[in-house]
């Protein structure tokens, strides 16, 4: 993956437990911290953010509980007397609109959107809507470069209308488009609003693996009908197509390596019955026979999981893992690490986890960045961020 397609910095405001947080990112990115301080914030934040290119961030947020559910908790501000303990929190009239923002920076392209609750004073009383709840995009860009400046921005909307530069002037791009949808899904157009198409293509294009079901009724352990599989399915159901099509166009070597060594010499093949149904055999040293995957212990059949999602012949721009040492074995876990920084070669790789073993496996990396969060008064903090270490980034609100 060239390297101008990683992303620079993700910045969060009023997320859950995230008051004001601007992340940066390098290749290989580790996120740790103790139990609450909003890990399982960050990678919610940059899912939901995803989900602008896929027509879900509304929906999103009605799965969470709403915008009143999801938004930051705390004071609108914390102020220095607060952070020292002289005074104590306390809440005050909120001074600006309640706004959820989130955005990131890439070295080609930028964007940043904000969410807020309608103004029903907005509307002609004909068009008043009883979605008094359901959040609206009151603001979106897209801009050049990581910086946003006047003369890098390309894409503004302001609520319903959306103007697009066009050489070193403006058009209005649409006057009243839908206030519920990102401008990804309806104004992206390959020919008219390029930059938007292609970012949205990117965006659609990030894969988030959480955790894997490896029940006895997992997906997983049964055959499936097979089919040439370049992408893991986020539930494993396809794990034998996927492993199989490894096989033929990826890298083969590299997964014989990765299963032997974790598993002391193992190796996995692929069963194909008369019916077309794929199905996983696991040879062990020692066993006379191979295992089904209904056989494998669910550390074993989460491993393998990983290895088909990881070892994936068509790489996206960005892999986010959520706690991938989940049930595994701490002797796996620097076989996991090389899997994982082999997959951090050709996409830019997110891995949020609690395994003090994984991440000194990982900061082996060069390419490693370790981002360990913590909590103030309720707020996720990056630990040992001072303002010179935080990445520029303004809200265009």
């Amino acid at each position: 993956m060239p390297a101008n397609l990683m992303l620079q910095a993700l910045a969060i405001s009023n997320y859950r437990s995230i008051l004001d947080l601007v992340v940066p990112l390098g290749r290989l990115n580790v996120i740790t911290g103790p139990n609450g301080s909003g890990k399982s914030n960050l990678y919610r934040a940059l899912r939901l953010l995803s989900e602008t290119a896929h027509d879900g961030v509304v929906a999103a947020l009605a799965r969470e509980g709403g915008l009143h559910s999801t938004v930051w908790a705390g004071p609108e501000n914390l102020s220095r007397r607060m952070r020292s303990g002289d005074v104590a929190v306390e809440g005050s009239p909120r001074k600006e609109p309640m706004r959820l923002r989130m955005g990131f920076a890439g070295d080609d392209f930028s964007y940043a959107i904000s969410l807020g609750l309608p103004n029903p004073d907005d509307s002609p009383p004909k068009r008043r809507s009883r979605f008094t709840l359901d959040p609206e995009i009151k603001h979106e860009a897209i801009w050049a470069s990581p910086q946003l400046r006047p003369s890098t921005l390309l894409i503004e909307r302001n609520h319903s209308v959306v103007r697009a530069r066009a050489d070193r002037d403006w058009t209005i791009a649409a006057k009243d488009i839908n206030t519920f949808d990102s401008v990804y899904n309806q104004l992206a157009d390959s020919n008219t609003t390029p930059e938007l198409f292609w970012l949205r293509e990117r965006i659609r294009e990030w894969r988030f693996y959480d955790h894997f079901r490896t029940d006895r009724d997992a997906p997983a352990r049964q055959p499936q009908v097979g089919t040439r599989t370049p992408v893991l399915r986020h539930d494993g159901t396809d794990l034998a197509a996927a492993l199989q099509t490894i096989r033929e166009i990826g890298d083969t070597g590299l997964l014989e390596r990765i299963v032997a060594d974790a598993f002391s010499g193992a190796k996995v093949e692929i069963k194909v019955s008369g019916e077309g149904r794929f199905s996983v055999e696991f040879y062990q040293n020692g066993l006379l026979r191979p295992l089904a995957a209904a056989e494998l212990s669910d550390g074993t059949l989460r491993f393998l999981l990983l290895t088909a999602a990881l070892l994936t012949p068509r790489p996206p721009s960005l892999m986010v893992l959520n706690e991938p040492e989940t049930s595994l074995h701490p002797d796996v876990i620097p076989a996991l690490a090389r899997l994982i920084s082999a997959a951090a070669e050709v996409s830019q790789v997110w891995v949020v986890t609690h395994s003090a073993k994984l991440i000194a496996a990982l900061k082996k990396n060069r390419a490693s960045s370790l981002i360990e969060l913590q909590k103030e008064l309720g707020s996720t903090k990056i630990r040992g961020q001072g303002l010179l270490d935080r990445p520029a980034w303004r809200w265009l609100d």
